[in-house]
């Protein structure tokens, strides 16, 4: 397909399969990535996300379905698309002994056309550890690099796997700003984060991966008002009754609240939460004397949802 060639879709996953030892660990897979948009995969540890990215960046061949990344198979097709695809891995994928500046250098003279260094420099504060050797480097240092790296080929399509991790809140948000600016220049940013602010954020389209297949999709806005549910958070002194409390919550003819601890003295009383539902949690509080140190009452968040669609317990 030409370079020129116009696609609703940058990437698209179909029915993949992946398995490890025999076991299935992406079964049937349906995601698709459209230009000028980020999309975002979330998913526990262990859903079959990173799997399916690495399948769309051509470094695992499925075992079943199909994947196209520009209408090409990542895995046939690696050196075509590789000046027009962008990886950013999670643990860098960087070569350790050379500085910093030199490997951007370095990867920029494989483009024939690539972004200005000084610019990205700029953008993501590189000139701090610019003569430092890559394994020098911190964790939110290395992340800095290996985005400057993904995009500094001015690629159409961008993965970008947990691209804020273990970095400062001003380098977080720097990191937001070209990722927003990749979206606007018509790039397909597809990236795996564990940080519900930054889908909320970034993302256009939300997958939410678990078990090998996307169990939900659509919007944020999608996601968090698929139903009239809101979210009250309270915090009390911990040991707080949450079966007395739902119990008092109760409503003939009403779906009941879901009061769940969240942490010790941390609690949220999720459902259709109404004037009335503060007012009768609060005088059942005052007539146990206990003392709300702070009540908030809002929509339901992505991790809210994200909690609700893949469970509370540990992987």
């Amino acid at each position: 397909m030409p370079a020129s060639a116009v696609l609703d879709h940058a990437v698209e996953v179909t029915g993949l399969v992946k398995r490890y030892g025999g076991r299935a660990v992406v079964d049937g897979l349906d995601l698709v990535a459209r230009p000028g948009a980020v999309t975002a995969v979330l998913g526990p540890n262990g859903a079959g996300k990173t799997t399916t990215i690495e399948c769309c960046e051509g470094l695992r061949k499925p075992d079943g379905g199909a994947v196209r990344v520009l209408g090409l198979d990542p895995h046939e097709h690696a050196a075509q698309l590789r000046p027009r695809v962008g990886v950013m891995l999670q643990d860098g994928g960087l070569p350790t002994g050379v500085p910093a500046a030199q490997m951007l250098e370095h990867v920029a003279r494989m483009y024939a056309r690539p972004r200005s260094l000084d610019e990205l420099t700029e953008r993501l504060g590189l000139a701090s550890f610019a003569r430092t050797t890559v394994r020098r480097l911190s964790g939110g240092q290395r992340q800095r690099l290996a985005l400057a790296a993904a995009v500094v080929g001015r690629p159409q399509v961008a993965f970008l796997d947990e691209p804020s991790a273990g970095m400062d809140p001003q380098s977080r948000h720097a990191v937001w700003e070209l990722v927003r600016e990749l979206r606007d220049e018509g790039v397909a940013v597809v990236l795996t984060t564990h940080l519900m602010d930054e889908a909320e954020d970034l993302a256009d389209h939300v997958a939410v991966v678990d078990g090998g297949r996307v169990i939900a999709q659509g919007s944020v806005r999608e996601l968090v008002s698929s139903s009239e549910d809101r979210t009250l958070r309270l915090d009390v002194a911990a040991g707080f009754d949450v079966a007395a409390a739902t119990t008092a919550l109760a409503r003939p003819g009403t779906a009941p609240l879901v009061v769940t601890e969240v942490a010790p003295g941390s609690y949220t009383v999720v459902g259709a939460v109404e004037p009335t539902t503060v007012a009768a949690l609060t005088a059942w509080l005052a007539e146990r004397d206990v003392l709300v140190t702070r009540l908030t009452v809002g929509r339901r968040t992505l991790e809210d949802v994200f909690l609700d669609l893949t469970g509370r317990t540990l992987r």
